[in-house]
């Protein structure tokens, strides 16, 4: 993430703010970018030179004018005026990032080697929010490699309960034994 990032995506926060706008504004800077990252060849349309940027500011706001907020369409023809849509993602990360800190959530990493179920997600949301006493933004990734278990990553702090983080617990144990 560049300097750039922040201070744009920080800056954007700050007006959303001022116009209590932070949670719709959040939910659709996150629909655009997972609009942009299925489309990546619609990214790269709104980047090319070759285009006027008049055409290109126009096809921003044909696809989102009707759908998003005013500031959300200006904010990225911001970015595209000024040559910046490979920041965007950056920018999300600032924005939520201030959106939580400032409601008191904390993001929890999930690490699985298959999907959890929407029961499985509430329960293990439910149990993080009663040890953090925080409200708890659950992003589950899945990682082959893990076989079993799950690992949770949560304020700076790693919970491991993956097959391969207990083996590695009982190998020290023994080591320890055998020294």
């Amino acid at each position: 993430m560049t300097e750039r990032s922040r201070v744009y995506g920080s800056s954007f926060y700050d007006l959303a703010a001022e116009e209590k706008l932070t949670e719709p504004l959040r939910d659709q800077l996150l629909t655009v970018k997972q609009i942009l990252r299925e489309n990546p060849d619609y990214l790269k349309l709104l980047s090319e030179p070759s285009i006027k940027k008049a055409e290109r500011l126009s096809l921003i706001d044909k696809a989102f004018g009707g759908s998003c907020e005013k500031y959300m369409v200006n904010f990225l023809k911001l970015l595209c005026e000024r040559d910046m849509l490979g920041e965007y993602e950056g920018c999300c990360e600032i924005f939520v990032r201030r959106y939580n800190e400032d409601h008191g959530i904390s993001e929890a990493i999930v690490t699985s080697a298959v999907r959890l179920t929407d029961e499985q997600l509430k329960k293990l949301t439910e149990k993080l929010e009663a040890i953090s006493n925080k409200k708890i933004s659950l992003v589950q990734r899945i990682d082959k490699k893990t076989l079993g278990g799950i690992k949770v990553e949560i304020d700076g702090k790693q919970l491991d309960g993956t097959v391969a983080g207990r083996l590695g617990g009982i190998k020290r144990k023994l080591d320890e034994i055998v020294l």
